[in-house]
């Protein structure tokens, strides 16, 4: 058991790849999930995405990268962005267990790009969302995408959490 741990935890930079990898492998399961099995994906999930992409990349740089200090603040950035895409999906996981009454995640992404309004104005509209937010389209072990996307998310904070007080 200690050897797993230490397979994990030991080096900043191998936790760093660990989690680039696992970010890719989770997009590419997205991107199966919204192409194969027609699943279209709410403005929290694209959040989601957005920040699953920021942890990936701020993780594959930080593992890549040699430089102690440089090495922290990438480790940082990503810890930053889990943090935000976690809030992100225990938002909707809150909005999947106690829906509203009515539609508050907005307008659609293909509606805001389609729509006359000025970029300026389309770009807030983007985070609004669909009004879809709350519906669960699929589930494993009984829990949602939403669900789901929290414990990776969570599961980041956490490993990224114990290297950096490890290494203090």
């Amino acid at each position: 058991m200690n050897s797993l741990i230490n397979f994990f935890f030991g080096s900043p930079r191998r936790l760093l790849a660990i989690i680039a990898a696992c970010c890719a492998a989770l997009l590419a399961f997205a991107f199966y999930l919204q192409h194969s099995l027609d699943l279209e994906p709410c403005p929290m999930c694209i959040l989601q995405r957005i920040a699953l992409i920021g942890v990936g990349a701020t993780a594959l740089i930080g593992s890549l990268w040699g430089h102690k200090i440089w090495l922290g603040l990438w480790g940082l950035l990503a810890w930053g962005t889990s943090a935000f895409g976690a809030f992100v999906a225990a938002r909707q996981t809150w909005l999947q267990w106690y829906p509203p009454e009515f539609a508050t995640c907005g307008r659609d992404f293909y509606g805001v790009l389609e729509s006359n309004f000025p970029l300026r104005e389309k770009i807030p509209m983007f985070f609004k969302g669909t009004g879809d937010c709350s519906v669960v389209d699929w589930t494993f072990l009984s829990l949602s995408i939403a669900n789901w996307s929290f414990v990776a998310f969570a599961g980041f904070f956490i490993g990224l959490s114990i290297v950096a007080l490890r290494k203090r």
